[in-house]
Parts: structure tokens; C-alpha cells; sequence
């Protein structure tokens, strides 16, 4: 059995060919951007950053959850869960891009940002800011952002640590490597459970300042969530058909679709309890938020529920597309892509608006119909292009990540049971 990825030059030159793509299209994003204080560049900084360290999040708090339900079926593919994971320091480093222009004020993504809203002297004075500014502010985006995130990071590399410590263990079967892991998760996961709802509050839904919602934190997981899944489906079909995980079968990747298919009317009902609690009780500070994307942005807003619910129902529904490795690619990609446009739709208005508040402070906001706006209307190629650089990042660090060890566990004390999963 080949139990050793190797991560192929011609691979490497791929996913670095994509990285340079996306440098090219974030330079010209800059130069070429109309909108104030670059605001198209460092929205889709942003935009990326945060989808793809959230499903480095999502492969760390899907891992801890199986460890800890002491589930059997996954140990086969737990490497690829652990390489996922590990994506969460290079998402430091770009959370970290976004802190430090926050400090040295070389973006206005977030409103709360701006000193003056606080002055009530001045012109910008926001009340509703003042009261929300014990939790928006620049040091507990600092501490709660990069504080939470680099914790996460830590206990995946300790998870990761013990992974392969118990490969080199033939020492004997007391499974210590194991029970460490298992206090290691379960520590994680209320910890993770917690800190998630607070990181998303201040990346994602603090760009709309003013608004806030209780399911946001949730709609945003399940999000990530479905993205993890499927990049998971798309990876172990690439591995089999390179040779790889032979002891895989299609009651693992049916198993997968199976979670595909649920947590996509999952993220539905996350998205149709918030909004319709809102329509329903109509109130002007909650119901703006979805009447501005609904006014600006009426193709993304179905089009989000199409790709996200339409098609994985119809599709996913019948128990034996969850089976087929067409069915299962084409779902896959169509819900990364669709997902992205989740986060596109979630960041693009609120930063779009706070930058054109701060350059026209006399404006306020929500002021109407915006007409076509390059780069969030609708993503143009420049978001595209950075989306494919980022995600060549992402897939080269995993792949790097993958490569440095077995891809079956040894000593896994389940592996048995995977490895005759519902045979």
C-alpha cells in the first residue's frame, strides 16, 4: 500500500503559478481601485483571509468532535482533517496583514475603527458605536482575533504532535498517545465553541456595524463547515485516483456526502431562522441589513440560496448520488464556490459602505440603490483571480502539510474499525 504522499514538483509549480496570480490580481486591484481607501483590495484580502482559515478552523473542530464522540469510521482519513488544520498559521499571518492596517490606518474596513466615532465633539460621533466600543475596538480585535487563533493553531499542532507521536510508539497498546489527544480535543472544543462566535462577530459581521444578529456566528460555521467537507470529498477522490488511500471506500465518501447534504439544509435553516426572525419582527436596525442586500445585491442574495440549498437538495437528496465520484466533484465545487460567495456577500456591502461613509461623512448610511459597483456588485475578475491565488495557498500548504507524514495512522487505536467500515 503506498502510505507516503509525495507532493509532486509539477503540483507545487501549479498551486505557486495560482499564488502568483493572485498577487498580480491583488497589485492591479490597488492601482485600478475607485473606490476610497482601496477599499476593493482590502475587502478581498479580507474576504479570502477569513474563508480560508475558518475551514482550517472547521477541519480542527470536526477532528476534536470525532476524537472526542470516540468515532471509528474517519481514523483512515484523519490525516487530511490534521493537514487542514494546520492552514491556521498562514491564516494568522494574514489575520495579522488586516490587524496591523487597522492600527496604521492603511484600510477603513470597520467603522468602529474610526477614533472620531467615539469623540462627541466631532462630526462622526456615533452613539451606537460608543456603546458597542467595549467590544469593538482595535485591542480586542488584536486579543480576540489573533489571541483566539493562534490558541486554536496551538492545540492543532498539539493534536498533531500526538498524531505522530503514536505512529513512532511500538512500545505497546495503552493507547497514551491517544487519551492525550482525546483531553486535548475535548479542552478545545467548548474553548473553540466560545472564542468562534467572538472572532466571527469581529472579522465578519462588525463590518456592518450597526447591525447585529445572534445567529450570524452559526450561519458563518456551518459555512466553513460545508466548505471543509467538500474540499475533504475532493481531496480523497484526487488521492484514490493517484493510487492513495486504498483502505478508503465509498462508505467513507458516502458518509462525507451524507454530512455535505445535511449541514447544506443545516446552513439553510441557520439562514432562514435569521432572516426570517427579522422580517418577522421588523425592526428598522435588524431588517437593514437584508433590505440594503436585497436592494444592491439581489442576484447574489438568490442566487446564495440556489448554490447553497437548491442544488445540494435536488442533487445530494437521492442516497445514491452521495456515492458517485461525479456527483460528489460537481457538488463539491459548486459548494466551495457558492460558499465563497457567501462570505463575499456577507463582507463586500458593510466595507463598501464604511469606506464611502468615511469619505463622504455627511452621506450616513444606507443611502438607496448603489448602481453597479465594480468588485462587489457582482465578484469581477480581479476577485476571482485573487480567490484562485489564495486558494493555491491554501492547497500548497496543505499538500506540504500532508506530504510530512503517513497518510494512514499507524498505532490509531479505530483504524481497524475504518478500515472495515460497512464492510
Amino acid at each position: 500500500m503506498n502510505n507516503q504522499f509525495v507532493f509532486e514538483g509539477r503540483m507545487k509549480t501549479l498551486y505557486m503559478v495560482m499564488m502568483a496570480v493572485g498577487v498580480v490580481c491583488l497589485v492591479m486591484t490597488y492601482f485600478m481601485d475607485t473606490q476610497p481607501f482601496h477599499v476593493r483590495f482590502w475587502s478581498n484580502f479580507l474576504h479570502n483571509s477569513v474563508f480560508f482559515t475558518g475551514i482550517a478552523f472547521m477541519a480542527m473542530f470536526a477532528l476534536s468532535a470525532f476524537i472526542t464522540a470516540w468515532a471509528g469510521w474517519f481514523s483512515v482519513i484523519k490525516r487530511i482533517f490534521e493537514a487542514y488544520s494546520l492552514f491556521m498559521l498562514v491564516g494568522l499571518v494574514l489575520m495579522t496583514i488586516i490587524t496591523l492596517g487597522m492600527w496604521l490606518h492603511w484600510h477603513h474596513l470597520y467603522h468602529w475603527a474610526d477614533a472620531s466615532t467615539l469623540d462627541p465633539t466631532s462630526p462622526n460621533y456615533d452613539e451606537i458605536l460608543v456603546g458597542k466600543s467595549a467590544f469593538l475596538n482595535p485591542v480586542w480585535y488584536t486579543v480576540g482575533g489573533l489571541g483566539f487563533l493562534a490558541v486554536w493553531y496551538l492545540f492543532a499542532r498539539r493534536v498533531r504532535s500526538l498524531s505522530l507521536a503514536e505512529d513512532n510508539d511500538d512500545t505497546g497498546l495503552d493507547y497514551t498517545y491517544h487519551k492525550k489527544m482525546r483531553v486535548a480535543t475535548a479542552g478545545f472544543l467548548p474553548f473553540a465553541g466560545f472564542t468562534a462566535c467572538a472572532v466571527v462577530w469581529l472579522w465578519v459581521m462588525s463590518v456592518d456595524s450597526h447591525w447585529y444578529s445572534t445567529l450570524f456566528a452559526w450561519h458563518n460555521m456551518v459555512s466553513w463547515f460545508v466548505s471543509f467537507l467538500a474540499f475533504t470529498i475532493l481531496t480523497i477522490i484526487y488521492l484514490k485516483g493517484k493510487g492513495y488511500l486504498e483502505n478508503v471506500t465509498a462508505e467513507h465518501l458516502h458518509d462525507l456526502g451524507k454530512y455535505m447534504f445535511a449541514f447544506s439544509i443545516f446552513w439553510t435553516y441557520m439562514w432562514f431562522s435569521q432572516y426570517m426572525l427579522i422580517w418577522y419582527a421588523n425592526v428598522g436596525e435588524e431588517t437593514i441589513y437584508f433590505r440594503h442586500r436585497l436592494d444592491n445585491y439581489a442576484v447574489l442574495f438568490y442566487g446564495n440560496l440556489i448554490i447553497n440549498f437548491v442544488l445540494p437538495f435536488l442533487i445530494l437528496m437521492r442516497n445514491s448520488t452521495k456515492r458517485k465520484y461525479g456527483t460528489l466533484i460537481f457538488m463539491s465545487i459548486v459548494l466551495i464556490f457558492g460558499h465563497w460567495i457567501d462570505f463575499f456577500l456577507m463582507l463586500k456591502p458593510g466595507t463598501l459602505q464604511t469606506a464611502q461613509h468615511a469619505a463622504h461623512p455627511g452621506g450616513g448610511h444606507h443611502e438607496g440603490a448603489l448602481g453597479f459597483v465594480s468588485g462587489f456588485t457582482m465578484p469581477g475578475f480581479l476577485e476571482l483571480g485573487t480567490g484562485i491565488g489564495f486558494l493555491g495557498l491554501f492547497l500548497y500548504v496543505f499538500f506540504h502539510h500532508l506530504s510530512s507524514a503517513a497518510l494512514q495512522p499507524k498505532h490509531d487505536p479505530y483504524m481497524m474499525e475504518s478500515v472495515t467500515h460497512h464492510t
